[in-house]
């Protein structure tokens, strides 16, 4: 069991001291104050009711950090799965999202088991760019109606059916909503300014100090509430909307819903393993670099599947690596998963002790929240950059993060990676070439042009490049051709099919073919696929020893040929 299963917790145990428990306590406790509106406001944002939001933060957050790979990430509810979990609980309903939450955590577990992790690293940059940005443009989108204020009854999961129905609600707009969303919006962006500790800045002690560790979102929760109290302003609250937060976690319940539904919740499935699996990742990627750590990708895989099949039988939502608070962590002195265990278990107390203050809490104030989550997960910079990059990255990237804003995630992920499947096939068909060789190479070859020719591939010789091969059928030469693939670092099924269709070609003409240079991979596919069985005795380990078996037998050839 320990073989494949080794939460990083076992490893970060060994040496542990009092002095690094007192920290990743002090870091916990940051982290889960900054998780507390983040989870609330993730959970209203996606259908739910805040309490799924902070039960996921809860329970996925304990287990996530207890069996993750990571020693610093932070598990939880995420800006990401908000347009998911939204358009799941539309079409399907919340008994469908706990069934497809839990067989993505299934999913999750077992690619993990089967040490599957390191191939989303393959998802290429622009992908990810693209959906991500797409995700924050509509994160943005659906705040609209609670940061205006607007009275909507049923809003839309489409981009065109949120648009149409914010159009028909604009003349709802409430002014003291908006008041409230922007004043607590510029106060999260003035806060943070004045007070995030940036990256290579000298320690500062004292009140800033203090006011570094309390997070802006916070403070403009604290502050939007009281006003909203205190000046009886007429806007929809957490306990007006919802009801409150119970102060009690949930018990198991077993929803009911059919195995049937399965078929048709496939692609929300694939999306919430996807989604869940590159967000993870690419979180502990980011831990790892501001610690100097490596995560284990596939054990981290393995917790994110125990959180999110445990997770929805008590009232949560999916749940994923969260970078703004697993940095929060890090900057916080969190060196251990106790941090993160620590931050359940502070989520967990709010939950007992202060859950009735919840019910004051005011929606635009947790709608501008999400608008500044929003706004910094996305990488807007990169659409600058664009210019920089060839027409395929740039339409693979716009691509995405349209489809992502106006079809659906799913349908541009699937896109994203078609599209840069073949800008990659492309490239790699066009760095693959082959160059004939002459005098200039082998003095030997002179006087032999039409008798004996010879070519060096380089590159990969897979099916975007047999042309090459095709290409030296259509000029074979009348005795001997010698094919050079030292430089080749790869050769798949197709390309060695074009090499012993090559081979039977020159057999009908009487054309002796002798390749060279076989080692490691291509040499492997070649003795598999047949090709060195077909090709017998004439297949040469170097260039000029082959070269010499060509000119011998060329030369056996001609002496045949005159004899009476």
């Amino acid at each position: 069991m320990a073989f494949f299963f080794r939460p990083k917790l076992v490893d970060s145990l060994k040496g542990y001291s009092r002095a690094q428990l007192g920290t990743d306590i002090a870091a916990g406790f940051t982290v889960g104050v900054v998780a507390l509106p983040l989870a609330m406001a993730f959970a209203i944002a996606s259908g739910l009711k805040p309490e799924a939001g902070l039960f996921t933060a809860i329970i996925a957050g304990f287990i996530i950090s207890a069996l993750g790979g990571s020693r610093v990430q932070i598990g939880g509810p995420a800006g990401a799965f908000i347009v998911i979990v939204y358009g799941i609980l539309e079409r399907y309903g919340l008994a469908n999202l706990i069934l497809a939450t839990a067989a993505s955590g299934v999913l999750l577990f077992v690619m993990g088991l089967l040490k599957l992790g390191n191939l989303i690293r393959f998802i290429p940059v622009a992908v990810i760019i693209g959906f991500t940005n797409g995700i924050a443009v509509l994160i943005m989108l659906s705040q609209v109606k609670d940061f205006l204020g607007l009275q909507v009854t049923n809003m839309p999961a489409d981009f065109f059916g949120i648009l149409q129905t914010l159009h028909e609600t604009l003349p709802t707009f409430q002014a003291p909503a908006l008041a409230l969303a922007c004043g607590s919006l510029v106060l999260i962006v003035v806060w943070q300014r004045l007070f995030s500790a940036q990256q290579g800045q000298a320690p500062v002690k004292g009140l800033k100090r203090i006011l570094q560790v309390v997070p802006g979102s916070i403070v403009a929760l604290i502050a939007a509430t009281l006003i909203a109290s205190l000046l009886q302003l007429p806007v929809e609250t957490i306990g007006s909307k919802f009801g409150g937060i119970p102060s009690e976690l949930p018990s198991f319940v077993w929803p009911e819903f059919s195995l049937a539904n399965l078929q048709h919740l496939s692609m929300p499935i694939f999306t919430l393993t996807l989604l869940g699996a590159i967000e993870s990742l690419l979180c502990a990627r980011i831990a790892d670099g501001l610690i100097g750590d490596k995560h284990n990708p596939n054990q981290e895989l393995m917790a994110q599947g125990v959180a999110n099949f445990v997770t929805p039988f008590f009232g949560g939502m999916p749940a994923t690596g969260t970078i703004a608070r697993t940095v929060t962590n890090v900057k916080s002195g969190g060196r251990s998963p106790i941090a993160g265990m620590v931050h359940a278990l502070v989520l967990l107390a709010v939950v007992w002790v202060a859950a009735p203050l919840a019910n004051h809490v005011p929606l635009p104030a947790l709608a501008a929240i999400l608008m500044f989550v929003a706004w910094n997960m996305g990488e807007w910079h990169a659409f600058k950059d664009l210019t920089q990059f060839r027409v395929p990255y740039r339409i693979t990237l716009l691509a995405v993060f349209l489809l992502t804003i106006v079809v659906d995630l799913t349908v541009a992920i699937e896109f994203g990676l078609f599209a840069a499947c073949l800008t990659f096939i492309y490239r790699i068909s066009n760095l693959s070439r082959v160059e004939p060789l002459g005098p200039t190479d082998s003095p030997s070859l002179k006087n032999q042009h039409g008798q004996v020719s010879a070519y060096r591939f380089y590159g990969a010789l897979f099916f975007g490049a047999v042309k090459l091969v095709e290409a030296i059928e259509e000029n074979l030469p009348k005795k001997s051709l010698v094919l050079d693939l030292k430089n080749l670092i790869y050769i798949d099924s197709s390309g060695a099919d074009a090499l012993l269709a090559l081979a039977k070609i020159c057999q009908k003409k009487h054309v002796q073919l002798i390749i060279c240079g076989l080692h490691h991979q291509p040499l492997d596919i070649a003795r598999r696929t047949g090709l060195l069985t077909t090709m017998g005795q004439n297949v040469y380990p170097d260039w000029s020893s082959a070269l010499e078996a060509a000119l011998e037998a060329a030369l056996e050839v001609a002496h045949m040929s005159e004899k009476p």
